[in-house]
């Protein structure tokens, strides 16, 4: 008597192509000027329009994908510009990738990174698009491409940067009364150290203690200024300080780090993977900053945050003010991580005046939802882009 082993197997599905019709055809830049609805403040710049290099890449079977390089003011937070990344694609990123499938995500980053040193956010924003033309060729998220959502929706930290202490209050006030934001970070380092001080006593005092105030330095301080201004921060119940001192000065971090019971965030201080796996070696603080324009793209951010978390540091998910096309795509990496201590902080599509989409992300009771439907999630509004876009 012969078995028929294979009876019970139900038909495979066809392969997938990986032909002709998900090749690059071509890859377009257009550096976008977008106004913001306040005034935007650092130790080192101060912004009212936000830069942006959006990227459009098309398939051969006619998709486009859409995909967003974030800057602030210029080569001044990094060394990348929206001018810089524009000549980035058009001369080097995309002579790499034009006829290469587009499905080969880690064969075409490899041939970004041979095609030029550095340069995250270009890369990450091509790699974006590279992600969001195949989730629409194949009806699939980007999330779906990275192993799968484990949450649909994150809470959402906002900035204040303004540095006028009463206008803050009233902003925040207004965020509460919206339910859009309960946590808010608090930008440090365009003021004396001691108006920075008494700024917070004005918030903490304004907003109560139950209010999560987290305060970014952005690299303005020094170590016997940490030493001085620490005390004061933990009597104000900060929950986390953000790279204080000079990302290169990684020794004085950790000494800072070791000094306060309040949590060190490393930004600045790391890019690469392995400058993270360095300043985490070191002990130059406990929670990691996760963005695109510093890991230079999706699985290069994925990859981050495993590394991070193999030291035991947890998970912020950080922003440079990306509008709703750069957000969507930290989101889709965002919701695929098991952990994310932190939540996000991805205000930036409600700072801009203008959203570059035609529907922008959702914030809702103190969460920012994921956006559903294929590739990213978003679509472009294209007589917004045509009103920001800058004349070359």
């Amino acid at each position: 008597m012969s078995i028929n082993v294979t009876e019970n197997i139900p038909p495979r599905a066809a392969p997938i192509e990986l032909g002709r019709d998900t090749r690059i055809r071509s890859i377009v830049a257009t550096i976008i000027e977008a106004p913001t609805v306040r005034r935007h403040k650092l130790s080192n710049t101060e912004i009212a329009h936000q830069g942006f290099v959006l990227v459009r890449v098309q398939l051969e079977n006619g998709v486009t994908g859409i995909g967003e390089a974030s800057t602030l003011g210029g080569p001044r937070w990094a060394e990348e510009s929206v001018e810089s990344i524009w000549a980035a694609i058009a001369n080097y990123l995309e002579p790499a990738l034009v006829g290469q499938n587009a499905m080969l995500f880690e064969a075409n980053a490899v041939r970004m990174a041979k095609a030029a040193t550095r340069n995250f956010a270009a890369k990450a924003a091509v790699e974006s698009a590279l992600f969001d033309a195949v989730g629409h060729t194949l009806g699939l998220p980007v999330s779906a491409l990275l192993g799968g959502q484990v949450r649909d929706r994150m809470g959402v930290i906002w900035a204040l940067a303004s540095g006028d202490a009463g206008q803050e209050l009233e902003e925040a006030r207004e965020k509460l009364r919206l339910r859009h934001h309960k946590d808010f970070k608090i930008k440090l380092g365009f003021n004396s150290p001691e108006a920075d001080i008494v700024r917070l006593q004005h918030l903490r005092a304004g907003l109560g203690d139950d209010v999560k105030l987290i305060v970014d330095v952005n690299q303005a301080w020094t170590e016997a200024l940490c030493i001085r201004l620490f005390p004061a921060l933990e009597e104000l119940n900060v929950a986390l300080i953000e790279q204080p001192v000079q990302a290169s000065q990684r020794e004085a971090m950790a000494r800072v780090a070791a000094r306060t019971r309040i949590p060190l965030l490393i930004d600045e201080a790391a890019f690469t993977n392995s400058e993270l796996a360095s300043v985490a070696t070191q002990a130059c603080g406990s929670v990691y900053s996760l963005k695109l324009v510093k890991s230079g793209g999706l699985l290069e951010l994925k990859r981050a945050a495993g590394i991070a978390q193999s030291f035991g540091i947890e998970l912020y998910g950080g922003c440079l003010l990306e509008s709703s096309i750069g957000a969507a795509a930290h989101m889709a990496v965002f919701s695929t991580l098991p952990r994310l201590e932190w939540g996000s902080e991805h205000f930036g599509p409600r700072i801009l005046v203008e959203d570059l989409v035609a529907a922008p992300l959702v914030f809702e009771e103190f969460e920012i939802r994921v956006p559903a439907g294929p590739g990213l999630g978003v679509t472009l509004d294209e007589d917004k882009v045509r009103m920001m876009a800058r004349k070359m």
